[in-house]
């Protein structure tokens, strides 16, 4: 059995000669065959939708399970009805796995159509599809242990077993394009359901570090989720930012996740606070033999996104900027003697002043302006700034210093 959808549609397609599409029982897009026609009759306003937003909507939905698709166990063919968008026939193909319903491929119909034997050859392929289908929902199922000893085992006989058992599970899945998703804090007793999660191959909940859980008001648990995706492409990491979004919404009970506080331009001034959780995404890889280090990716980057308003509520691994290396550091790091006055909560405002001065390239104009006060008043805070810390904001080292501090603060 071949291991991906794209290679089992492309299969099909090339078996009945015309394009079919492949959609989870919930009608979300998984894989489509080429349109090379220059016919315009060659898609519909129902197809094309599908296609482009990935999801068919509730009415379409409902109009072709009123043809029996949900129970049919061979090829369904559908008339067309134009008054609801369905100018072309269609022929269903129930995907199915012992009599459970898991997907369907669509194929648009023109006559004289395929024959019987083609239609019987294509069903043998929607069968294989089914069985990829019901692994992929066991294997996200079954493979929490495997996957949660794979993250915590440190370098050595123990990890290298775990990622083994985890490979096997995975089967020939182990070896494609993966993402490790990490959302924190996490309250939920157990994992969610992978059934709704697309492209989920394993999930898992892990005990946060000391230096990363949140601090003791946080109204969250003390736990993270670990998520492996699998990724057709390194260039399209939308089903781990899917995976990522609705895990995140789940941990932070539906509320939305990210800053409380207004905004301004760019980002500064804003009130950064986090607010439930967020979610971090490593570097996509290839295989399982960088487990460890994609874990601490994202949970650097879910780390980051809690930090910053602007990285969340999703934040990816690439595009972590100076918090790729702050991450990395020691959780006692900054509590610098040369800041730590300036950090009590008695000197919350002029922190706020320093960070926005030093996040704005040192130019005074800009600052007052995302601050909202006279250059006057700036010119004094940073003033007091300089008192506080003993450092000198006209030297760079100075300034590189106290801003690590107060990103490290955020951390």
């Amino acid at each position: 059995m071949k291991g991906d959808y794209q290679d089992l549609v492309d299969e099909i397609s090339a078996l009945l000669a015309t394009p079919a599409t492949l959609e989870n029982r919930d009608f979300g897009l998984i894989a489509f065959g080429a349109h090379d026609s220059d016919d315009d009759t060659a898609m519909d306003p129902v197809r094309t939708r599908s296609i482009l937003t990935r999801k068919s909507t509730p009415a379409v939905r409902a109009w072709f399970e009123g043809f029996g698709i949900t129970r049919a166990t061979g090829p369904v063919r559908i008339p067309a009805t134009p008054e609801a968008g369905v100018y072309r026939d269609r022929i269903c193909l129930p995907v199915r796995h012992h009599g459970v319903a898991l997907g369907y491929v669509w194929l648009l119909d023109a006559r004289p159509g395929p024959s019987a034997a083609q239609l019987t050859a294509a069903m043998e392929v929607a069968d294989r599809i089914g069985t990829l289908l019901a692994d992929e929902e066991r294997v996200g199922a079954d493979l929490s242990r495997e996957l949660r000893a794979a993250l915590a085992a440190e370098r050595g006989w123990q990890y290298d077993m775990a990622v083994a058992e985890l490979s096997t599970g995975l089967g020939a899945g182990a070896e494609g394009l993966h993402i490790l998703v990490c959302v924190m804090p996490w309250t939920a007793q157990d994992a969610p359901s992978v059934r709704s999660l697309p492209g989920t191959a394993a999930l898992c909940t892990l005990p946060l570090p000391a230096s990363t859980a949140p601090g003791p008001d946080a109204p969250v648990g003390p736990d993270a989720v670990a998520a492996l995706v699998r990724l057709r492409s390194a260039g399209n990491p939308s089903p781990a930012k899917t995976v990522a979004a609705r895990l995140s919404a789940a941990a932070a009970g539906g509320a939305v996740v990210g800053a409380e506080g207004p905004r301004t331009a760019g980002g500064a001034g804003a009130a950064r606070q986090p607010a439930g959780a967020a979610a971090g995404l490593a570097a996509p890889r290839r295989g399982l033999g960088e487990l460890g280090s994609a874990w601490r990716e994202a949970v650097s980057a879910a780390r980051a996104a809690r930090a910053e308003s602007r990285l969340g509520p999703v934040a990816r691994w690439p595009d972590l900027g100076p918090y790729r290396l702050l991450t990395a550091l020691p959780a006692d790091t900054a509590d610098d003697p040369a800041v730590r006055d300036l950090l009590a909560p008695s000197h919350t405002e002029l922190a706020r002043t320093a960070e926005v001065f030093l996040d704005s390239a040192g130019q005074a104009g800009r600052t007052a302006a995302a601050l909202g006060i006279h250059r006057q008043t700036l010119y004094y805070r940073l003033s007091r700034v300089e008192q506080l810390t003993g450092l000198d904001l006209d030297d760079g080292e100075h300034r590189l210093l106290l801003h690590m501090a107060l990103k490290l603060a955020r951390l």
